[in-house]
């Protein structure tokens, strides 16, 4: 475990720790004794856990990087001027280079977590956790990590590629029961910006109980604009539709960067929703099966039990 990993392939730590479960014959999981049975129920058994790990610096300072540049040419103007409009990171606001960052180690946390299934001889994960935070040791940073359990089919075919999602092993027994399979986990994302302009000070220094337009504007865009990110990327490996798993929605204040010596104010909002592609197969159709009924009633049941074996003579 000397030297630099280049970041191809698996890193030391985790090729060390596959090369011991795979010489030890055993496997490792967080999976609860229900998940484990209904995994075996469909044909399933878990291989080992794994996980993938990114820490990226991020510059999240909006002041110094333009991620939260409001765009309102109006600002430097102490009343403000027309009406602020949202400045989204998928319309090509600067936040999109922010989104484009997060992105890309969220994927990097992914393909990690893949190779790892794969070294196990795996066909997809299972319950799969994605977690964001700060990197404790240095400022600026975040670790993307995704930890779940490899699982593999008992039959022949092998899927070309593994497939990976947040459903427990229930919810995936329930899905695959149904004909269809995960595919991928998902991970949508949008940044707008709003400018606090005439009309949204007027609204929140009001007397009466009003509505906030320009705050309703804001979340209503950035929501719309996290789901159009997960919907551009669901049909990138076949998906036919998606599963959410959680969204989560922040909010937070920042000096405009367009607002000069005015100490105008801007409003961010940051919307991200996890969620898992799936696809559908074709199941052969099983034949109807007998329901047995037997009567609750004691007389009853024993006239029927008489009848039974009077048949049976």
């Amino acid at each position: 475990m000397s030297g630099e990993w280049t970041g191809a392939g698996l890193p030391p730590a985790a090729a060390a720790r596959i090369a011991e479960v795979r010489s030890s014959g055993t496997w490792s999981s967080a999976l609860s004794t229900g998940e484990f049975a209904a995994l075996r129920a469909v044909g399933f058994e878990p291989v080992g856990q794994v996980m993938g790990s990114a820490v990226y610096h991020v510059g999240r300072s909006g002041r110094y990087w333009g991620y939260h540049d409001c765009l309102y040419a109006g600002a430097r103007y102490a009343l403000g001027g027309p009406y602020a409009r949202v400045a989204l990171s998928g319309g090509g606001a600067p936040s999109a280079a922010l989104v484009e960052v997060l992105d890309q180690a969220r994927r990097s946390a992914l393909d990690r977590m893949t190779a790892e299934c794969s070294a196990l001889g795996g066909d997809g994960v299972v319950a799969a956790q994605l977690t964001v935070a700060p990197f404790v040791a240095q400022a600026n940073c975040l670790e993307f990590k995704v930890i779940g359990t490899a699982v593999r089919a008992a039959g022949t075919v092998r899927a070309p590629q593994p497939f990976t999602c947040h459903l427990d092993g229930q919810g995936f027994a329930k899905l695959v029961t149904a004909g269809w399979v995960p595919v991928e986990l998902l991970y949508g994302m949008s940044i707008g910006v709003r400018h606090d302009d005439f009309g949204t000070r007027s609204q929140t220094r009001s007397w009466n109980n009003t509505e906030v337009s320009g705050w309703s504007d804001l979340v209503q865009a950035v929501r719309s604009d996290a789901r159009a990110h997960l919907q551009a990327q669901s049909g990138r490996r076949g998906g036919d539709g998606v599963i959410l798993s959680a969204g989560d929605l922040r909010i937070w204040g920042e000096s405009c960067l367009r607002g000069g010596n005015n100490d105008q104010e801007d409003h961010v909002a940051e919307a991200t929703l996890v969620g898992t592609t799936v696809a559908r197969f074709t199941v052969r159709e099983q034949p109807p099966r007998t329901l047995s009924v037997m009567p609750l009633d004691p007389e009853r049941r024993r006239r029927a039990m008489r009848r039974t074996a009077t048949d049976i003579r």
